[in-house]
């Protein structure tokens, strides 16, 4: 298997329910998201993120992802407890995950624990040092801060 880089898009962030959300799309290098699987996924990230918890700021990071075949994934990463990251992940277009069909728009829970895969984990590392940087590390957390620092635009996967 010939491994390649993804595009890696950051779009601004947005607030889903009092949730900060940052937002990053992993496209293919020749084909980015198309329309109704992004409309699709941020019509169900709402169901995806937690109530808040006392004591961690309501903050939380979205990747939408479309895969080389039929697939896209949707993983929403929420903070809670201080310093702890759960997700929810949602999967369209893959039969052999659960989908009922192939199409990229129809996002289904994905009932297996994985947490991501090396695109998206690229994404995972840079979201845990921003995290500490502004939230843990500073006397007073800094959530406008971590809403700033993003991974860039660009190849994601080395």
């Amino acid at each position: 298997m010939a491994f390649h880089d993804k595009e890696l898009r950051v779009l601004p962030p947005i607030t889903v329910d009092g949730r900060r959300v940052k937002r990053y799309h992993i496209d293919q290098p020749t084909r980015p998201l198309e329309p109704e699987v992004e409309k699709a996924a941020y019509d169900i990230l709402p169901a995806l993120l937690p109530e808040g918890d006392e004591g961690t700021p309501a903050a939380s990071w979205v990747v939408v992802h479309r895969g080389a075949d039929t697939g896209a994934y949707l993983l929403a990463y929420s903070w809670f407890w201080g310093n702890v990251v759960r997700v929810r992940t949602m999967v369209s277009g893959q039969p052999v995950l659960g989908c009922p069909d192939t199409d990229p728009s129809r996002f289904v829970p994905l009932d297996r624990q994985i947490v991501g895969c090396v695109w998206e984990l690229g994404v995972f590392e840079h979201e845990r040092g921003a995290w500490i940087r502004h939230v843990l590390d500073p006397d007073e957390p800094d959530l406008d801060g971590w809403l700033a620092d993003t991974r860039a635009d660009g190849p994601v996967g080395r």
